[in-house]
């Protein structure tokens, strides 16, 4: 398992409001992982209960189409999480996730974490804290979308 440092942990969402010390702690038991251009992280219809977040590189959210080919859905970057919803509740993925070049993750299982429950509660509702709070932030973008696609179906507002 390669080595995922205290400081890298402390730059990715999940860290922002730990302490040097529980990031020390959460960097022992998160492990790193390296993609090739086009390797799937995740495929659509996987179920794990791990937590990614891009450390290095670009990855893209995507669907099958018709004769092998993709749609991209979304366009991932260095810092952003994926596979929150899995985590949490461990449901199937309903799109795959793959690298557009080399890529780094590192991943956090969710049994890891719960581990630190007796230890270390408020580690746990850091880390918690930091998942909901993407979480939030996309469900805010996907609303804007409907709305502002909304409105350009119905020819609303007078911007389209």
């Amino acid at each position: 398992m390669p080595f995922v440092s205290a400081e890298t942990i402390k730059n990715s969402p999940l860290g922002l409001e730990l302490s040097d010390d529980q990031a020390a702690k959460l960097a022992e038991v998160v492990s790193a992982e390296g993609l090739e251009r086009g390797m799937f992280l995740i495929e659509e219809g996987q179920s794990d209960e791990h937590i990614y977040v891009i450390t290095m590189g670009s990855m893209e959210v995507v669907k099958p189409a018709a004769a092998g080919e993709w749609v991209t859905l979304q366009v991932l970057h260095e810092g952003d999480m994926i596979g929150e919803l899995g985590f949490i509740d461990g449901v199937e993925h309903t799109a795959g996730v793959r690298a557009l070049g080399n890529c780094e993750v590192f991943s956090l299982g969710r049994s890891e974490l719960e581990a630190f429950l007796k230890t270390d509660p408020e580690l746990v509702y850091q880390v918690m804290r930091s998942i909901m709070r993407t979480v939030h932030k996309i469900l805010r973008r996907m609303n804007q979308q409907y709305v502002e696609l909304n409105n350009y179906i119905s020819k609303t507002h007078g911007r389209y």
